[in-house]
């Protein structure tokens, strides 16, 4: 009786840098900590619209996307044994990767304690500078995701703003129909610049995989579709509707769900490419 082909068993298993859940982990946080950079900077600006809830609402999802990993890494979940390098429950501590990426929660959690209805308070924009900043330094350190591959960081932040802003977008929508009392148009424009100038550091990026991305090309544009038209035409027609939670809702998850694809596809594209 013939030997299983133990290579063979390997490769039907999921390997850890394109796996799914590891890699849509990493774009929750990179959206969590775009969402509290947008949030943080508006704050400090004197941008954001006044309002108790409308401040908690976003740092709590934000929190929700940055700790989903290590909530995951706590349960064990297949494919997701480390958070920041540090393996909760088996660690004894974490190291310092890790515990910059906790202590990024101390702004937030600044933030929502001085935010009350008049958002003008000079402490409260002074924790959503710290915030702005602390979510900056996190996303450079997060850049280059589940493999430390070559990921630029700068389009890092910019999908981290595109993400980030839909879902802080989410937010506002569901308290109210405009995001902002001035108008929803500057801030849906906003939106859409981003998603261009994403989708031109994307395709600088592919340039360099043009040897090995040519089977993907077929689930690039679908991608491409979820991550860059779907949202725009959303942003579109909630534009025009002044602002629908539904539609809303569909462009951030779209994007989601885009990115994570591309994301993988990258990643796979780049294992690729020969040693």
């Amino acid at each position: 009786m013939p030997k299983p082909d133990s290579h063979a068993a390997d490769a039907a298993l999921p390997r850890p840098g394109d796996a799914w859940l590891p890699i849509l982990l990493h774009q929750l946080e990179l959206a969590g900590f775009g969402l509290w950079m947008l949030l943080g900077a508006a704050l400090t600006l004197g941008l954001y619209r006044h309002g108790r809830s409308e401040v908690l609402v976003p740092l709590a999802l934000a929190s929700i996307f940055v700790g989903a990993g290590l909530i995951a890494a706590l349960l064990r979940l297949p494919g997701v044994g480390r958070w920041h390098d540090w393996r909760p429950g088996r660690d004894h501590w974490p190291g310092g990767e890790a515990l910059l990426a906790l202590a990024s929660f101390l702004p937030a959690l600044a933030v929502a304690g001085l935010a009350r209805g008049d958002n003008a308070f000079w402490a409260t924009r002074l924790a959503g500078a710290a915030l702005a900043l602390c979510s900056l330094a996190q996303l450079a350190r997060v850049a280059l995701g589940p493999r430390q591959h070559s990921a630029r960081a700068f389009g890092s932040v910019i999908a981290a703003s595109y993400s980030g802003g839909l879902w802080l977008c989410l937010c506002l929508t569901a308290q109210d129909a405009a995001i902002h009392p001035a108008g929803s148009h500057p801030w849906l424009m906003a939106l859409i610049l981003l998603a261009l100038l994403l989708g031109f550091t994307e395709g600088v990026r592919w340039q360099a995989l043009r040897g090995t991305s040519a089977g993907a090309r077929p689930l690039r544009f679908v991608a491409a579709t979820l991550t860059y038209a779907l949202p725009c035409a959303a942003l579109l027609v909630a534009d025009r509707r002044d602002g629908s939670v539904l539609v809303v809702a569909l462009a951030a998850l779209s994007a989601l769900l885009g990115l994570t694809l591309e994301r993988r596809l990258y990643v796979r594209s780049l294992g690729a490419l020969p040693a």
